[in-house]
């Protein structure tokens, strides 16, 4: 459920803008975001499954950093939308996006704060963003797939980032830049696609 302390919402605040500022793609962001509240998630069922998985990773051997845990992002027009991943979590066929994944077997969540759609956001927009934890576990490096037969999560390994993430040029458009700024994560066991994959807890809505 959702439920706001003031003595703490405001510290909250600080933990989520300090998060996002440190997640930022482009350094001019710093001064480009104002944030307004933001709303602790607490939810038991996703926390205790982020760290069964962990736990399970741990016992197949995964390294400590593979099993760390960092944030992701999520943005939405309203609130009642980032309420409901909140609720429900990230479940599949949410993403508009293939180009790292069937998103129908997996999900599509954002590496940067300030590269969370493939518009730019013009000057008064707001929306809700939802800070998740995520654990990447084995993280594959692929190229991107602009064609109809999807790219199918691989065996052994959690999560799929595109192959030219760390030199994104300036020059690259807004919706390139998103798009290789997507973790693509899924979680297949005997051969079946989670519907929901624990490795991403909604944290904060601000």
């Amino acid at each position: 459920g959702f439920h706001l302390e003031s003595e703490e919402s405001s510290s909250l605040l600080q933990t989520a803008v300090s998060v996002l500022q440190s997640s930022y793609l482009d350094s001019t962001s710093q001064d480009g975001f104002q944030y307004s509240q933001a709303i602790l998630v607490e939810n038991d069922v996703f926390l205790s499954e982020l760290k069964a998985f962990a736990q399970a990773k741990e016992a197949a051997g995964y390294s400590q950093e593979e099993l760390e845990e960092t944030f992701a992002f999520l943005l939405f027009d309203n609130e009642e939308e980032a309420k409901e991943v909140c609720q429900t979590g990230l479940r599949v066929n949410s993403s508009s996006i293939s180009t790292l994944g069937d998103p129908a077997k997996g999900v599509y969540i954002s590496k940067y704060a300030d590269c969370l759609h493939p518009r730019p956001w013009y000057h008064g927009k707001s929306g809700y963003i939802v800070i998740c934890k995520l654990i990447k576990g084995k993280v594959k490096v692929i190229s991107e797939n602009y064609t109809a037969s999807y790219t199918c999560p691989s065996p052994g390994y959690d999560c799929h980032v595109a192959l030219s993430r760390n030199n994104i040029p300036s020059t690259t458009s807004h919706c390139q830049a998103f798009e290789q700024s997507q973790y693509y994560v899924y979680e297949v066991s005997d051969g079946s696609t989670a519907e929901r994959p624990r490795q991403i807890c909604p944290y904060i809505v601000i």
